[in-house]
């Protein structure tokens, strides 16, 4: 009886996120799939769950991490794709496109230079970040000889969401005494991408920078609309809230708060990436033990 009632309500909660392809079995006409009736609309109400209180005097343990996500790996492309849009409806960007969008529209507000959330950036700073305007060889050639520059002489290069490598998110694992189970915060998240001034050099998409630094409680809202592809399901699309908070995704501590000054992992593991790896994975194993060594007596 309860295996019932539990799928009933999955049923129930299914129902209520139809969305991808709306409208799709009534169209009389292609233009009308993805329309919404009155009624619909008035009833697509639902926001992100609001994160419950958290007293100070309830966190017994916590820990701040840094953590990288790499978009090569295969549980993570959800974040990544799609990078073609042209076919693509409005409500399905990559995360990246997301963001950005949710900045350029106001709607994210807290963007910052780096995870410790200080010095705030402007559209003009992260702009300066995304793209890049420059005189060709062949134009310095035409300028020298006094010659008028036009358009087809200007290199112009944009990072998109192609040009995203990954992401950085930061984080605390907390122990709520007053639940009694450990969790896990998201508060910071970093698109990573090549220098745009050295992506197109031999050699320069090794170096990787930080575009931006978005405080997420804020951009919840944003995230939360923006719909990923549920490759079980398509009729019931997720939200990149729900995987974030989730954590549905794979990534490494590759920083964690400590009393050298938050030094990253490659600081003090220099040279060898699996011995990184490793002490990565020995982070987590200690987070995880946390838990676990709150009832052993």
């Amino acid at each position: 009886m309860k295996i019932k009632s539990l799928i009933i309500a999955i049923t129930l909660l299914s129902t209520g996120y139809v969305s991808a392809q709306a409208n799709l079995l009534n169209a009389k006409i292609p233009e009308q799939v993805g329309m919404k009736t009155p009624e619909q609309l008035a009833a697509d109400n639902d926001r992100p769950l609001p994160y419950g209180y958290i007293d100070d005097r309830d966190i017994l343990w916590s820990k701040v991490v840094w953590e990288y996500v790499d978009l090569n790996e295969k549980i993570n492309m959800p974040y990544y794709y799609p990078v073609d849009t042209s076919n693509i409806g409005s409500n399905r960007r990559s995360l990246f496109d997301t963001l950005l969008r949710g900045i350029k529209s106001g709607e994210i507000i807290d963007i910052y230079d780096d995870s410790y959330f200080e010095d705030k950036l402007t559209m003009k700073d992260i702009q300066g970040r995304l793209s890049r305007v420059d005189t060709s060889d062949a134009g310095y050639e035409r300028l020298n000889a006094g010659e008028i520059l036009t358009d087809e002489y200007i290199d112009k290069r944009d990072l998109t969401s192609a040009d995203i490598q990954g992401f950085k998110t930061k984080g605390v694992w907390f122990f709520d005494k007053r639940q009694g189970e450990l969790k896990y915060r998201l508060l910071g998240i970093a698109p990573v991408a090549p220098d745009v001034n050295f992506i197109d050099n031999e050699g320069g998409e090794d170096e990787t920078i930080e575009l931006f630094w978005v405080w997420y409680p804020g951009a919840r809202y944003t995230t939360f609309d923006m719909k990923v592809f549920n490759q079980k399901n398509s009729a019931y699309p997720l939200s990149y809230d729900h995987l974030l908070n989730a954590r549905r995704y794979n990534a490494i501590i590759y920083r964690e708060e400590n009393i050298y000054g938050n030094r990253d992992v490659a600081e003090y593991i220099k040279g060898n990436s699996l011995f990184q790896v490793l002490e990565s994975e020995k982070l987590k194993e200690d987070i995880r033990n946390k838990e676990l060594d709150m009832w052993n007596y």
